[in-house]
């Protein structure tokens, strides 16, 4: 679209971001507006409903296309497969609505700075902007750059120097004034939306608008009862929406309502500090943090001092986050690409809890506003609620195309209808009638309602299990699922951490191992004051509160912490400083404590830690503690033992913890501002390992046997080591003890070496060594037995492996993602990375995890699943109040029972309009018709009674090891309708044309059939039809009675034939109350075909027949009955004979992993091991793949 009418016309906004969207540049043309407006009167509100439902075509109707400096009017578009528009109007903001005082110029120096984007976004000299308002953001035309830019939040370009330089002293009181009007006040708004407003919406939803049309024209036809009971149930149904709308919309309000009535002091430059409301922050302010406990209402970066915070909103975890200052350093980079160091550990986010504030000297801790409103780390999490990522499923694709295909159906009966009534000389007004009445036959009014049942259903079983989901269309994919990513801390493994022993080292090689578990402490030494100082622990209330490993880290020192007073004086210690030292009862110990004078925090990123400590009139020093590998490489090589590696693999393939700890002593006195992470960081010496215990919870097992059983996939996501991470996995039984581990290497390019990939098997041996430790992993040098019978493995990788592939390998991920089950070292956004891939793998993937650092892979995974009631996991679809993954299994059990049931109610509903829609056609032959109360008893007492309870069924408690089918378009589906409608087709025309071949029939006298005295019959039954005329308002014919009696016991045999129980659903006799509906409704028919009580005849259209035809109708029945279960039973679902048909045609899955996996089988040399390629050789790219048997479901769909 944006090629056609230039470059000018289109862009992209937030380009590379989640919410990516195409602009497109419009303005509004008086003529096309005329006509419009015109065309919304002469459609009687039609044209605007269609505009509504399409703003595209309401754009496109009124407006002509433009550049996007010169639009009124853009269209939006989303990037992704679902392609949404939507309209906004182009808004200005003048400046000249300012304060007088202000006095602003066009040339004025406030504006004439082009920094920042919102002076280049001011139009001089008249001194307005340009802006437009996206899902809550606020974007502003940038007039230098020709663009929408975001506003709101500071310019990623700002290098640490120029944030200090400009924004250390505070804004001016006019720079604060023009950034408030442009940028908007600070505040997560999420308004209360008002009960007609969601009446509104809601009513003008296309299903309630086709139900409005077909209750207008039931009510012309005088069919009031069903018109009645629909108005009464689609009320019933808004109503329900509109309330849980509206409670949600009261929850949301809440969970933000605080964050904007906040009191924060501002300091401003030139002026005094002042106190005032958050609503009123901009980017750029600079606010001064007391030491009292306070929310955060914004996004600040922190440049003076340091800071404690509750993240629990963001990460789930309530472990305090140690913030530190950023660094007033005089680089050209960017501030977030600043160092090594994530720049979050600078950031202060929205919504997260200030518990503690430490001042760097005398001064007070500053932060500099960085994000506001929506823009924040809270109010993204607010918007991921307002807008969620749509639902992406072919079920409801198919069901769209199935709709329409009804759609056509009926239009063919709509002709067929007005070419038999014209012929019969009906009066135009019949004509019109009969020939909507078929569109509401052949298209239910209630269809939609019924697909939905099952989810409801669904829903409420998960909630009694302790499983809440806030997206309930999700509950249908999690049926689909076939393979689930679980987080290994928390999820697979218990949060607690046990410390089983430390193991010393010197330069002669690693010690005997210290155990903790006799009670004596750690004698002082460098391990001992590591153990004691390295780490991120505070006291609050008393209490010492930090990361668990840490607190069981430091508890095992018997140390003791507090925080330093005014009255302590030691040279280079600051006050609130950190102290640690010894207690009372350990006066052995020559070292009176030690103070914290300043921390580089843990970084997942780094995967370490360091302090920089002073002790008691003693020396500063440096301890690190980190992942051993890392911390080895900052160490002085010949401080690390030799068999480093060996005794590293000792612990890790046994599913221990470990941990490395280093040190060295600073030579002279430094002062800390002086001393940067690069030279702290360096020259170390290697003190040992610390070892802890992290056991499987007792659920995990099982679990994860029952998940392999199913043939779905598991994959361990970890943050943690890899031999501990491929450990876990094989005690967990993630990966079955007779397979092989293959390692994969990846390494960046560096100098001239190009970037590599290496695979090497590693080997469980049997090994004791002088500590008696067995199941030493050791990597595999023969590799000529890799492939024997039992011929398959599972590769295992590194973050940092899995991102040089991704970058440098693309053409072997794939290949590799197949077999791959361990992933360690994993950062947040890797996480989300690897879910994307295995989904463009067309894997349906579930995503598990306890909240911490899982956030992104939940919400990018078709179905996440937070073990954390934090606030963190409202991005969540699904959240489990029990923290282990019984839920998993459980919600993929309720998730297949629910797709079932979508199926078996979609089959239903598509059975009953063509059912009724055979009969009434048949009947429009003759030029008559069902009654109303006909009408009546098939879709009230009828259809609406099964509709409510065939759904009932729960789900079946084993998990089978396939899928059930995942489109409504699929070959089986499609012939068990077709067959069905075929036979009640063949059912429906057979007694039309054998009732009129009986000896009693007759057109004229409805009583030739029956022997009931004259008299009574003159009194019960209307007057018999006049020939060559039909009345209107008289539906009695032999005609009419046969097909309403085969018609309505037919809706009741298609619902026991569809209600499938085994394998997905609990089997039909277990839902009782359905087994009672159809007994009932089966009971009543059958009373009412051979009760010949006129009164009730009469009331019912019926006329009497006699008992020899009414058991042809039976029998009819039966035989119909008996042919649908045996084609639903014995083809339908006759799995192995729809895979053998598969087979004989070749068809072959079109999903990619099951190409791959094809591509996999065929190839012997996959993968290649013990030699490394690289990024530089084109064969590199060009190799093959390997099927892991144990995850082949034996399954053909994908």
């Amino acid at each position: 679209m944006g090629e056609k009418y230039g470059k000018g016309h289109h862009a992209v906004l937030n380009k590379g971001e989640e919410n990516e969207m195409e602009i497109f540049g419009y303005r509004t043309e008086g003529c096309r507006k005329t006509l419009c407006i015109a065309g919304y009167v002469f459609s009687c509100g039609i044209l605007p409903l269609v505009f509504y439902w399409r703003p595209a075509w309401d754009v496109w109707a009124n407006c002509i296309p433009c550049t996007l400096r010169e639009a009124d009017v853009v269209l939006l578009r989303t990037t992704d497969e679902f392609q949404i528009y939507s309209r906004k109007k182009v808004m200005w903001i003048y400046l000249s609505a300012l304060d007088s005082s202000v006095g602003l110029t066009p040339d004025h120096p406030l504006i004439a700075d082009e920094d920042c984007i919102i002076n280049r976004a001011i139009m001089k000299p008249d001194l307005k902007v340009r802006c437009i308002q996206v899902q809550k953001i606020r974007y502003v035309w940038n007039n230098s750059e020709e663009q929408f830019q975001k506003v709101g939040c500071l310019e990623d370009w700002f290098t640490s120097a120029k944030i200090h330089l400009k924004f250390g002293s505070g804004l001016t009181r006019e720079e604060q004034e023009i950034r408030r009007l442009i940028c908007g006040p600070n505040a997560i708004d999420v308004e209360i939306t008002p009960i007609w407003k969601l009446l509104i919406k809601e009513v003008l939803n296309p299903f309630y608008v086709f139900q409005l049309f077909s209750v207008c024209l039931w009510f012309s036809e005088d069919y009031k009862e069903y018109a009645v009971a629909i108005i009464i149930m689609s009320i019933i149904s808004i109503t329900l929406t509109v309330y849980d709308l509206r409670e949600q919309s009261i929850k949301l309000h809440r969970l933000v309502e605080s964050h904007n009535s906040i009191l924060v002091t501002v300091c401003r430059r030139k002026e005094d500090i002042q106190e005032v409301e958050s609503r009123r922050l901009v980017p750029g302010d600079l606010l001064s943090l007391s030491g009292n406990k306070m929310q955060l209402p914004c996004d600040a970066i922190l440049i003076d001092g340091g800071c404690v915070v509750n993240e629990s909103m963001l990460t789930g975890e309530s472990i305090p986050v140690i913030k530190t200052a950023l660094p007033k350093v005089g680089d050209t980079m960017p501030w977030k690409l600043h160092g090594q160091e994530d720049y979050k550990r600078h950031v202060l986010f929205c919504g997260t809890e200030v518990i503690q504030t430490k001042s760097a000297g005398s001064g007070t801790v500053r932060a500099v506003v960085l994000q506001t409103g929506f823009n924040t780390a809270k109010g993204d999490l607010v918007r991921s609620i307002l807008y969620p990522k749509p639902v992406n499923f072919r079920l409801y694709r198919d069901a769209v195309r199935f709709l329409l295909c009804l759609i056509g159906t009926a239009t063919i009966g709509m002709v067929y209808t007005v070419c038999v009534y014209v012929l019969s000389g009906e009066p135009a007004e019949d004509v019109v009638k009969k020939a909507l009445d078929v569109i509401t036959i052949a298209v239910p009014p209630a269809l939609p309602a019924a697909l939905t049942t099952g989810i409801i259903y669904a829903q409420r079983r998960l909630k009694k299990n302790g499983i809440f989901c806030i997206s309930p269309q999700r509950i249908n994919i999690c049926g689909q699922l076939n393979l689930v990513c679980f987080d290994k801390t928390g999820t697979l493994t218990k949060d607690g951490l046990d410390l089983w022993g430390v193991v010393p080292s010197d330069r002669n090689g690693f010690q005997e191992v210290h155990s903790f578990s006799s009670g004596s402490a750690l004698p002082w030494g460098p391990l001992c004051g590591a153990m004691a100082s390295c780490h991120s622990l505070i006291v609050l209330d008393g209490t010492i509160q930090g990361d668990p490993l840490d607190v069981k880290m430091f508890e095992a020192t018997k140390w003791e912490i507090e925080i330093s007073g005014k009255d302590f004086h030691i040279r280079g210690v600051p006050t609130q400083a950190i102290i640690v030292k010894p207690n009372q009862a350990s006066c052995q110990i020559p070292v009176g404590g030690m103070a914290i004078l300043h921390q580089f925090p843990f970084s997942s990123a780094l995967q370490r830690m360091s302090v920089i400590v002073q002790e008691m009139e003693g020396d500063q020093m440096v301890f690190m503690k980190g992942a051993p590998e890392r911390v080895a490489s900052f160490c002085q090589p010949d401080t690390v033992p030799s068999n480093f590696t060996s005794e590293l693999q000792v612990y890790t393939t046994q599913g221990f913890r470990v941990i490395g700890l280093a040190y060295k002593r600073l030579e002279a006195y430094h002062h800390i501002t002086a001393l940067t992470r690069e030279k702290v960081e360096s020259d170390l010496i290697f003190l040992g390992l610390l070892i802890l215990e992290n056991s499987l919870k007792e659920e995990t097992k099982p679990v994860l046997e029952e998940l392999t059983s199913a043939h779905i996939r598991t994959v361990m996501v970890t943050g943690d080591n890899l031999q501990t991470a491929v450990t876990v996995a094989k005690k967990s039984g993630m990966i079955a003890e007779n397979l092989r581990v293959i390692l994969i290497e990846a390494n960046e390019a560096s100098g001239s070496s190009p970037a590599s990939v290496t695979w090497k098997l590693v080997e469980d041996r049997k090994y004791l060594s002088y500590r008696h430790q067995d199941n030493y992993i050791n990597i595999g040098e023969d590799a000529s037995q890799v492939r024997d019978e039992e011929g398959s493995f599972h590769f295992a990788m590194t973050g940092k492996s899995y991102q040089v592939i991704s970058q440098h390998f693309s053409s072997l991920l794939p290949k590799i993602l197949i077999n791959a089950t361990v992933f360690a070292r994993m950062s947040p956004g890797q996480k989300s990375s690897l879910v994307e891939e295995f989904q463009k793998l067309d894997y349906f993937v579930g995503m598990c995890g306890d909240g911490a650092n899982d956030c992104g892979a939940l919400k990018m995974a078709h179905v996440g699943i937070s073990l954390s009631e934090q606030e963190a996991s409202v991005a969540s679809p699904f959240t489990s109040k029990a923290s282990n993954i019984e839920c998993v299994p459980r919600l993929i059990k309720e998730g297949r029972a629910a797709l079932v049931t979508s199926f078996c109610m979609f089959k239903y509903m598509a059975l009953y309009s063509m059912i009724q829609y055979i009969g009434v056609l048949l009947l429009y032959w003759k030029t008559n018709s069902l009654s109303n109360y006909q009408f009546l008893f098939q879709d009230l007492a009828i259809t609406t009674l099964i509709g409510i309870t065939m759904s009932l069924n729960g789900a079946y408690p084993k998990l089978v090891p396939y899928r059930p089918p995942g489109r409504l378009i699929s070959p089986p589906l499609l012939l068990s309708v077709l067959l069905n409608v075929l036979f009640s087709l063949v059912m429906h025309m057979l007694g039309f044309i054998l009732v009129r071949q009986q000896p009693w029939y007759s057109a004229t006298d409805v009583f030739s059939a029956c022997s009931l005295p004259r008299a009574n019959i003159s009194r019960t039954t209307a007057s018999p039809m006049i020939p060559g005329k039909a009345d209107p308002d008289n539906f009695t014919s032999y005609e009419n009675t046969t097909i309403w009696f085969l018609g309505t016991l037919n809706c009741i045999i298609v619902a026991l034939v569809f209600s499938k129980g085994k394998p997905f659903r609990q089997p039909i006799y277990t839902n009782y109350i359905f087994v009672f509906v159809l007994a009932i409704q089966m009971g009543v028919c059958l009373f009412l075909l051979f009760a010949n009580i006129p009164g009730l005849y009469h009331r019912m259209d019926l006329i009497c027949t006699p008992t020899s035809w009414r058991i042809y109708l039976v029998i009819m029945l039966a035989v119909n009955l008996i042919l649908s279960l045996v084609v639903e039973e014995a083809i339908i679902e006759n799995r192995a004979l729809w895979l053998a048909i598969k087979r004989v045609f070749g068809y072959q899955s079109k999903s990619q992993y099951r190409k791959w996996q094809r591509v996999v089988a065929s190839e012997a040399a996959w993968p290649p091991l013990n030699h490394t390629s690289y990024s530089d050789r084109p064969e590199s790219a060009r190799g093959v793949s390997y099927s892991n048997p144990v995850f082949e479901s034996h399954e053909e769909t994908s």
